[in-house]
């Protein structure tokens, strides 16, 4: 008992001299459970700690902004990272905060995003002369080494936009690195772009290639499945490239071998991340994301921390659709991530699970429990482009696509369904009404499927039948005309399936093919998108529009 009351009276004497500090405080209120700390005059603030608050009062002048539909966003600056103890090879990643006024969204060259010399010749001598929207955007964002999620639509020049920081740093393209600047020792591997299937990985080959020029394409190296193992090992090992690109399990296979050196890598890409978080690649990305830019000099549990592990590369995500499980990823895997859109930078962890900017400081009006809903995908979708469809029978929609090709007199056409095993009969049945086509699909082996896309482009085929593979990454700018003979899942996938035409400023036209029973599910993509999908009929070689 002696020692129980003076164990009682010393907890006492504890808590009084602490309270004696904290002289601000006069009560603790329980409240369900928790503690509660109020002031002397109300609830606990930052003022009441002696703190500024950063946060801004929004006025009736921004609501009505926001009502509108326009930013009122600033950026944050950044905190500068401190540099970590027993990491001897200065990895800490310098961030500068973006000044949202001053941001070249309308920048009429390149060198106005502050590219190098080189790097801007380079772009000229490929006929890239004026930067597109997402590019002002994204590349001096990135070059002031944040992490961020890169949106935009289809054909708006994303790989670009992240290829052009890269290179800025990486490679013989690149500028003077300014004081203060600490890479570390030379590494072998400064850049991985991982993309989810290899049409996509090779068409980001070929960009860093024709960037490069033809002496030094061996500082990319290719990393998909489908070929030779052993082949891209030697090919790393003779030529050391800068960066690679390749797909998540041929990256991941070749690491655990022990072959890819990307410990010490600086930036790591994610193209296409709403796929790569498919459940198929999670084992492989898991490993990428462990073991590329992560050194290993920290000692002890340092190693193990966020801070070590984001310190180390500058994280880049892109796609044309943002559902909100990409920005929960991106918050896990970035370090204060930005979110890109075309002429607006904001924060990531302003973006609410129904796809709105919530302003810091003003209360949300989503409730974080409700159903996670992706965010609009109309801003995935090129912006000059002519939606309409049409109704048939299911036995006749190869016919009515032949007669939509003629009536718009398309040159290049690519015509979606949903089950690879109708492609060869619907192949057969243009090729009999003297059409040329052909048919891409995963199960083609990677040179027949090579040879195909380039006879595409060359014109010597007429329509690409297709399914799911072609709708995200391949950059065909031929493209004028883009058929659903199977309706789209979703509003995700109508946006990529559209996105194969009207690239770059470019014209393009979408035609949906559907039975009378499948009417409601235009209708129901059309309001999710927010765009005007048109009835039409195909009658003597002309496209007429239907009344509804």
């Amino acid at each position: 008992m002696p020692a129980l009351v003076l164990t009682r009276a010393l907890l006492l004497i504890g808590d009084s001299l602490a309270f004696r500090k904290a002289t601000q405080f006069t009560r603790i209120a329980p409240s369900q459970g928790n503690v509660r700390f109020l002031s002397s005059s109300g609830s606990l603030t930052l003022a009441s700690l002696g703190l500024k608050s950063e946060v801004k009062t929004v006025s009736a002048n921004e609501k009505n902004k926001l009502q509108q539909g326009i930013s009122t966003i600033e950026v944050p600056k950044s905190r500068e990272k401190k540099r970590v103890s027993g990491n001897k090879q200065g990895l800490v990643k310098e961030k500068n905060p973006v000044d949202i006024m001053t941001a070249p969204f309308a920048a009429k060259s390149f060198s106005e995003l502050g590219l190098p010399p080189l790097l801007v010749e380079r772009l000229e001598t490929e006929g890239f002369t004026i930067p597109t929207d997402v590019q002002a955007a994204a590349v001096p964002t990135v070059l002031k080494n944040h992490d961020v999620v890169i949106q935009s639509y289809t054909g708006s020049g994303k790989t670009l936009a992240y290829l052009l920081p890269i290179l800025s740093r990486v490679g013989p393209l690149k500028e003077e690195l300014p004081d203060g600047y600490e890479t570390g020792n030379k590494i072998d591997i400064e850049a991985v772009i991982v993309a989810p299937s290899r049409e996509l990985g090779m068409q980001i080959v070929r960009e860093v290639e024709k960037l490069l020029g033809p002496a030094n394409k061996k500082l990319v190296q290719q990393l998909v499945g489908g070929a030779n193992r052993s082949r891209q090992e030697d090919a790393l090992k003779k030529n050391k490239p800068d960066i690679v690109v390749g797909t998540p399990g041929r990256i991941a296979e070749i690491s655990a071998a022990g072959k890819l050196p990307t410990h010490g890598c600086r930036y790591l890409v994610l193209d296409e991340i709403d796929q790569l978080l498919a459940f198929t690649f999670r084992e492989d990305m898991k490993r990428i994301l462990d073991h590329v830019g992560r050194r290993p000099g920290a000692r002890g549990g340092e190693s193990n921390s966020p801070l070590v592990k984001r310190a180390a590369r500058q994280t880049i995500m892109v796609s044309a659709t943002v559902p909100f499980s990409v920005i929960r990823a991106a918050r896990s895997w970035g370090c204060d991530p930005l979110l890109i859109q075309a002429n607006k930078v904001v924060p990531l962890e302003s973006v609410t699970p129904s796809g709105s900017v919530n302003i810091p400081g003003t209360p949300s009006t989503t409730d974080s429990s409700s159903s996670v809903q992706p965010m609009p995908d109309v801003q995935s979708l090129p912006p000059n482009l002519q939606h309409y469809y049409t109704i048939t029978r299911i036995q006749h929609k190869v016919d009515m696509l032949r007669r939509c090709v003629h009536a718009l007199d398309a040159k290049c056409v690519i015509a979606f369904m949903n089950h690879t095993k109708q492609l060869k009969d619907a192949v057969f049945k243009l090729e009999a009404r003297g059409m040329n086509a052909a048919e891409l699909h995963g199960d083609l082996s990677k040179l027949v499927r090579s040879t195909i896309l380039k006879k595409f482009r060359n014109g010597e085929i007429r329509v690409l039948l297709t399914n799911e593979l072609s709708a995200r990454g391949l950059d065909l700018p031929e493209c004028d005309l883009v058929v659903n003979l199977g309706l789209p899942t979703d509003s995700v996938h109508y946006a990529h399936r559209a996105g194969r035409t009207g690239r770059l400023g470019r014209k393009g036209t979408v035609v949906t093919i559907c039975e009378e029973s499948e009417v409601f599910v235009v209708k129901k993509l059309q309001k999710q998108l927010s765009l005007s999908i048109e009835a039409c009929e195909f009658s003597e070689g002309n496209l007429v529009i239907i009344e509804d």
